[in-house]
């Protein structure tokens, strides 16, 4: 991931507000690590146009994305996704590990999902072992299970576990 300049971009400064500087330094590099950085546009494994970390929004099919609009398209996913979250579950405001480990998920499988899953129910209960370990149930993709999916999801876990 290309480090930001000395002046932030509008896109990090807004998911610092929503999910605090320790999250965001545990969920940026971890999503770009699981996601993989690809510059020019792709279909992903279930046919959806992607670019850069698995930013699906506005992609252009052929369009080569630089390096600086990937890292400004990868807080905009951020804090787009980090938003529903905290708001569903507020539990997880100020909860770096686990608010973190959220946010990737929900980046992953999406914040409506996210926020009526089994997962975002038990932190709302106060159950945070067992939302975190209740992450493993979304290693599936198209049907079938995906092993890039079940170590993505296991890493989650032991990021959601930190400090239970």
């Amino acid at each position: 991931m290309t480090a930001p300049g000395p002046e932030e971009s509008a896109a990090k400064t807004k998911a610092l507000a929503i999910v605090g500087a320790g999250a965001l330094a545990l969920t940026a590099p971890f999503i770009a690590q699981w996601e993989g950085k690809r510059n020019d546009p792709y279909r992903d494994i279930v046919g959806v146009w992607t670019v850069c970390y698995g930013d699906t929004r506005g992609v252009t099919p052929g369009k080569r994305v630089s390096d600086a609009e990937c890292t400004d398209r990868l807080y905009r996913q951020i804090a787009d996704h980090a938003a529903p979250v905290v708001a569903c579950v507020p539990q997880l405001k100020g909860r770096d590990p686990q608010l973190a480990a959220s946010v990737s998920l929900a980046y992953n499988v999406g914040t409506g999902a996210f926020c009526k899953s089994t997962v975002a129910k038990r932190f709302r209960s106060g159950d945070f072992r067992g939302a975190c370990n209740g992450f493993y149930a979304w290693r599936f993709a198209g049907g079938r299970e995906i092993r890039g999916l079940a170590n993505r999801r296991r890493a989650e876990i032991a990021i959601c576990l930190r400090g239970l």
